[in-house]
């Protein structure tokens, strides 16, 4: 079976050319797909960039590989403003992300590979109140860390969990698309800014008229989404975003940032009623072969006393809190990495080098550890 443009209105009579470096790249488990005029198309499997045995792109070969597989509007657009985002579904279960630019006035590729393929919880290596957390019915869910450290594999792994054990509608919007759910007993809606619908703000106006369950909303990136996002929790809704934060004191600090001053007491009270959980996570080195590459998660969860400290605006006594809730299933970074040492995988220099707070680490790996002091 061939695949197709995506929101295409052309019938390909034959696989394109460039289906065989789709597949290839399928099957050498790369993320990414570079075509550039000079050399040899690239592969980026494992974060690194990778030569293939493939031709020297010519300008006039890589437009033949793209023209082929735009559509006549798609290809105008393209040449009248030199850059153009759009997908192709390669059979039912791959989908690339196409960006296709010029560059020094030659036409180049960059295309994602987006797989229905989604790790189970156990193969991630994620503390088990992960999928306990997944199995809320309301509040939101943050997945914070850098770029690159897995968040949205995170919430990809919680999505499809909901997707196999609740009958429900899941509702995304997304820019890109990262992984393509099948629908197992769940309805499941991605929606792909540029492709689906216009824009961020069109599509959170849509969203409640969907009928929806279950929301991800990609990164909350202003306070518009995060008053979206809290209202969709408000209102019954589970919904799951991402944020750029290293733990989750600065997860919160960083929300209320992204409103003005005028209006953050009113968000902090939202947020103190509406957040289910904070996952932070980095992901780090490990030493065994079967992880290459192994989580360190701290987990915040809204109980009475975090609630209490988020609505008095006391986030330097967050971490206290966490260490108080090992019991319900918070940690912080430091018994994460303590674990991690124990468990053997990692090694103890990499958890050293990644600690919030060395001496501390050092008094958990002796069993030596403070966890409450009296918040009230």
């Amino acid at each position: 079976m061939k695949g197709q443009p995506i929101d295409s209105h052309v019938h390909l009579e034959k696989t394109p050319d460039i289906e065989k470096w789709f597949r290839a790249a399928i099957k050498a488990d790369a993320s990414d797909l570079h075509l550039k005029v000079g050399m040899a198309p690239k592969m980026r499997v494992h974060s690194r960039l990778k030569n293939t045995t493939g031709e020297v792109m010519t300008q006039e070969r890589v437009e033949e590989l793209l023209f082929e597989i735009m559509t006549p509007k798609q290809r105008q657009y393209f040449l009248e403003t030199g850059a153009l985002d759009f997908a192709y579904q390669v059979e039912q279960t791959d989908r690339f992300r196409i960006c296709a630019f010029r560059q020094r006035g030659m036409t180049s590729m960059a295309a994602r590979h987006i797989s229905s393929h989604i790790p189970p919880f156990e193969t991630l290596h994620l503390p088990p109140v992960v999928e306990k957390i997944a199995e809320h019915h309301d509040g939101l869910v943050l997945v914070t860390g850098p770029t690159g450290c897995g968040k949205t594999t995170t919430i990809a792994s919680m999505i499809d969990h909901i997707n196999t054990t609740r009958a429900c509608h899941i509702v995304t919007v997304e820019d890109p698309i990262e992984f393509l759910h099948v629908e197992k007993r769940a309805i499941v809606s991605q929606r792909e800014i540029g492709i689906d619908v216009p824009t961020y703000d069109e599509a959170l106006r849509s969203l409640m008229r969907m009928d929806p369950d279950v929301v991800l909303i990609g990164e909350m990136r202003d306070n518009e989404t995060l008053t979206a996002a809290m209202r969709a929790a408000e209102t019954g809704h589970l919904v799951f975003g991402t944020l750029h934060a290293n733990n989750a004191s600065q997860t919160i600090q960083r929300i209320l940032d992204l409103f003005p001053q005028e209006e953050r007491d009113l968000a902090r009270q939202t947020f103190a009623l509406t957040i289910r959980a904070v996952v932070s996570q980095q992901l780090l080195p490990g030493i065994r072969n079967d992880a290459p590459r192994i989580p360190a998660v701290e987990i915040l969860l809204r109980t009475p006393i975090v609630r209490k400290l988020i609505t008095e605006s006391r986030e330097n006594d967050i971490p206290t809190a966490i260490r108080s809730g090992e019991g319900e299933g918070m940690q912080d970074f430091t018994e994460s990495l303590r674990r991690l040492v124990v468990e053997e995988w990692i090694d103890l220099r990499v958890a050293k080098q990644y600690a919030p707070n060395m001496e501390e680490l050092e008094m958990a790996l002796k069993g030596i550890r403070s966890s409450t002091s009296g918040i009230m």
